[in-house]
């Protein structure tokens, strides 16, 4: 049987950021607060809870040349992640160019994937696609349930031996979160998939704000609601299933923006 979300025999969770207009995390959110749509039918929510457990998390590092410029701030702005890390995460680190390759597999010791990115030269193009298609299929080997890309790149796909489709129907059936800091260049591309999976781009437009998006991207994948419905019917037909979630603002916020995975597919029979 193939899983793709958290399900048990009645429930799927579905894990959900709240932000406000400054992309803070908005918490202390009620049940009450949040509508649930599946294939556009509203169903009704079990429970709301707020996950704060260890994560499993791949860093999608480009080593392009175009990163030349950029690649001293950008290992900065990886150090600055890890050390926001909680005591139980683990990590691993997959770079690309030319091609995509595993530089460091999980460890909890952040100074692994320091000493794998140190020296490295920023030359060649960009497999952008290929990277986060390695990252998504050694995530799956993560301990953990919560799972999560950070991709950090300053520019589009364009040597990749995968395409976009392809990697959109792989994210659709893992259950892992992506997020980037879209570097100078913003990429359409990442905030597609970003939004697909119930993650989110950062667009970088001055290295001067590296730091502040790293802090942002950092303080979003650490505040997570799960939301936990059940199917209008529980049938193991294999199909993709969209959810919709809304989230009414609390008093003295003028507006919230919700994220989460855009559906999941049902396991077979």
């Amino acid at each position: 049987m193939r899983t793709n979300l958290r399900m048990d025999v009645h429930l799927v969770q579905i894990p959900v950021t709240v932000t406000d207009l400054r992309g803070a995390p908005v918490l202390g959110l009620t049940q009450e607060k949040f509508r649930l749509f599946e294939d556009d039918v509203a169903r009704p929510i079990a429970s709301l809870s707020v996950s704060d457990a260890p994560i499993s998390a791949g860093i999608v590092f480009d080593t392009s040349r175009s990163m030349k410029p950029r690649i001293a701030d950008s290992r900065t702005a990886l150090d600055q992640f890890l050390t926001t890390s909680g005591p139980l995460d683990e990590f691993f680190l997959v770079r690309f160019s030319d091609t995509a390759e595993l530089a460091s597999g999980f460890t909890r010791n952040p100074s692994d994937l320091w000493r794998a990115i140190a020296g490295v030269e920023a030359k060649g193009w960009t497999a952008l696609i290929d990277a986060v298609i390695l990252a998504t299929q050694h995530v799956r080997k993560g301990k953990y349930q919560r799972k999560v890309l950070v991709v950090l790149t300053d520019g589009n796909d364009n040597n990749s031996r995968y395409s976009e489709g392809e990697l959109l129907s792989m994210l659709r059936e893992a259950d892992v979160r992506v997020y980037a800091l879209s570097i100078i260049e913003r990429s359409r591309f990442l905030q597609r998939i970003c939004e697909e999976t119930g993650g989110r781009a950062i667009w970088v437009r001055h290295m001067t704000d590296l730091p502040s998006a790293v802090e942002e991207l950092s303080d979003q994948i650490r505040s997570e609601y799960l939301v936990s419905y059940s199917p209008a019917a529980l049938q193991n037909d294999g199909r993709y299933h969209r959810v919709r979630i809304e989230v009414q603002p609390p008093p003295g916020v003028a507006k919230v923006y919700p994220s989460w995975r855009r559906g999941y597919t049902a396991p077979e029979q």
